[in-house]
């Protein structure tokens, strides 16, 4: 999917960047070496840490280089199957690791006032189970809450305007040929980005200065 979306990307005229993050090598796991100079060596406080090393410069190269990617991008497109009803492990800590306090989000930089503000994402996923058992009925419900955690906890969170997700289902049990069509429905899909309605999700604007929900006086 990765790989056909770049293809059908550049040949619409984008500029596109990959970062395969197996073939990188990516280091998931979020710790205190992601920090040339600490700003408080006796306690790992993550978030600060990584303000302070924004501020300095001092993040580790790996997170820097796939932050500038991130910063670079006018659209972000996740590419990865579900696990466990979860992205895998290795994309669960470039999240922990790239989305850095003080750039990205931090304080009440988040959701419409959050860093990541004028971008698009969009989650493209695999899963082995059936479309109908995703149905609002389905024994699962709908597959828009199992992914919550990034499409709205992640994306949204970090200010990014959300596109309805693209699954392709069942992948693991069906034909080649049948892989071959839902690749065509994914081309197709992504030529039709523009005319994609995001989610809908929090604004600020809707909340007093302690987060609570302003209410419209019957």
């Amino acid at each position: 999917m990765c790989q056909s979306a770049s293809e059908w990307l550049r040949e619409a005229g984008h500029q596109v960047c990959v970062s395969d993050l197996y073939e990188r090598g990516f280091n998931p796991v979020a710790g205190p070496n992601d920090f040339g100079q600490r700003r408080d060596a006796g306690y790992l406080n993550y978030a600060l840490e990584q303000r302070h090393a924004q501020e300095l410069g001092t993040l580790a190269a790996d997170v820097q280089d796939e932050l500038d990617l991130l910063l670079w991008c006018d659209v972000l497109i996740l590419n990865f199957p579900i696990f466990w009803c979860a992205p895998p492990a290795i994309l669960k800590g470039w999240f922990d690791r790239v989305l850095v306090s003080g750039r990205v989000y931090g304080g009440k930089r988040f959701y419409d006032r959050g860093g990541l503000v004028g971008k698009r994402a969009l989650v493209a996923a695999t899963i082995g189970g059936q479309q109908h058992m995703f149905a609002p009925d389905g024994i699962h419900g709908p597959i828009d809450a199992m992914l919550k955690p990034v499409l709205q906890g992640t994306l949204a969170y970090t200010g990014m305007t959300v596109l309805p997700p693209f699954i392709a289902w069942h992948v693991p049990y069906i034909t080649a040929d049948a892989r071959a069509e839902l690749l065509q429905d994914y081309r197709v899909y992504l030529s039709r980005l523009d005319a994609l309605v995001p989610l809908a999700f929090p604004q600020l604007d809707q909340f007093d200065p302690q987060l609570r929900p302003l209410r419209t006086p019957r």
